[in-house]
């Protein structure tokens, strides 16, 4: 279910929420090495453990993004996703997967072969992430919601909590699936300051759940150069579908709006800063065809585009026009990922023993919700996912709901440093429903 809630204008943002897991009693289970967490990297140093985990969150976003551009249910439709919170969620449960079914999900991640690098990849991510040493605010946090009489691995537990920050609370999801649900959609609310709210729908948590693997990651930043609400005006602007729509277009055009700027003859690219302290430095990247039409451009965006793009930005004195909007998205993500390369796991046949030591669990849905605002001051975006495990006779498909959209411009958030996509998006008709 998509919906945008304000005008909304272009967005291709890709932030990095983790998701949290969940533990029942501990069953004694193989044990598995013992790992101390890498030091974190002191200021200006960035781990070859990192690295790898950024380029597979990379590597991941663009192709849920050509996944989901491609699919006729999303087509036409406003995109904005958080793939660093899907890929925390799914690494989680990656863990705790075996034989094919984690080959499967490892294919479609990127993850490494090496489960060490992995681990202390993420760690430092997540370190990094929830760094209180930057002008803006960005966090990300982890949890587990385990069925209370479940038996899982005490291995498995340990490790969500000690390489993912992901603590368990146990949960009665046989008697009180509802309050369950509602303490699941709280925390997540809590996380995102109340931008996430139901994540979980009702019916989703039932007496066969056993797990539910979280994350959420929230950003407010301010930019280094705002716009003047004073300046904003109303003004045309041409969807994807060739409609012609009034938004609110915010505006910088005098000799002070100086920002990293290319462009090739067939589009603009424009990076605006937010204001960082000593913090990581973060940017919006907008990705702006010239013949207003994002079809042939974004087929061929990946992540060695992006390398390009960014190689060739230069500081430049630039006209600047970009209109504020509001959106919000929903995806129900088994049949998505299922086409790109995992749909053992969504079966009887998965194999999630590393969780339990047995082979009764599969995913039963991964739900993932995003926002964003963008404005005169600066942009607000949060997002969530949620990864539900369940036991017994695998679910009907369910109907994924549709909203349809048009969108003329992509734009992205990304970590100047590590270049992490935060978050990542399009929108063909900022105003439209």
């Amino acid at each position: 279910m998509h919906r945008i809630l304000l005008p909304a204008l272009a967005s291709l943002v890709i932030l990095a929420l983790l998701l949290a897991g969940c533990m029942g009693p501990g069953k004694p289970g193989p044990s598995g090495t013992e790992e101390t967490p890498t030091p974190q990297p002191s200021p200006g140093q960035q781990s070859a453990s990192l690295d790898t985990v950024v380029d597979a969150n990379n590597a991941f976003a663009f192709d849920l993004y050509q996944e989901l551009t491609g699919d006729p249910e999303y087509r036409e439709s406003n995109i904005f996703f958080s793939p660093s919170s899907i890929s925390t969620a799914l690494a989680i449960t990656y863990e705790g997967a075996r034989g094919q079914t984690a080959e499967q999900i490892r294919s479609v991640f990127h993850f490494p072969d090496n489960q060490s690098v992995l681990r202390h990849g993420y760690t430092d991510l997540i370190a990094q992430i929830n760094s209180e040493s930057n002008a803006y605010m960005l966090r990300t946090a982890n949890a587990l919601w385990a069925e209370q009489t479940y038996p899982f691995l005490t291995d498995y537990i340990n490790t969500a909590e000690r390489n993912y920050n992901a603590n368990t609370t146990n949960l009665d999801f046989v008697h009180h699936p509802e309050e369950s649900r509602v303490t699941i959609n709280r925390w997540v609310e809590d996380q995102t300051e109340d931008r996430i709210k139901d994540l979980i729908p009702p019916g989703e948590i039932n007496p066969n759940t056993a797990l539910v693997i979280t994350n959420a990651i929230y950003f407010k930043g301010i930019w280094v150069k705002q716009f003047d609400p004073a300046l904003t005006r109303d003004a045309e602007f041409l969807t994807g579908s060739g409609a012609k729509v009034q938004v609110p277009m915010m505006q910088r055009t005098d000799d002070a709006a100086v920002f990293r700027y290319t462009e090739t003859g067939s589009f603009q690219v424009l990076e605006m800063p937010y204001e960082s302290g000593d913090g990581t430095e973060l940017s919006m990247l907008v990705m702006l065809p010239k013949d207003g039409s994002l079809d042939t451009f974004e087929k061929s965006l990946d992540v060695g585009t992006l390398e390009d793009i960014r190689k060739s930005l230069a500081y430049k004195i630039v006209r600047v026009y970009f209109p504020k909007f509001t959106m919000e998205t929903k995806y129900f993500l088994p049949r998505t990922l299922s086409a790109m390369g995992m749909p053992t796991a969504f079966t009887a046949g998965a194999d999630f023993s590393g969780m339990d030591g047995s082979r009764d669990l599969f995913i039963t849905n991964v739900i993932h919700q995003a926002f964003v605002e963008v404005n005169e001051e600066g942009t607000e975006a949060a997002a969530a996912t949620a990864v539900i495990m369940g036991k017994g006779a695998v679910p009907l498909e369910e109907k994924i709901p549709v909203f349809r959209a048009d969108h003329p411009f992509i734009l992205l958030i990304q970590d100047n440093e590590t270049g992490n996509i935060l978050f990542m998006g399009r929108v063909n008709n900022p105003v439209g429903n």
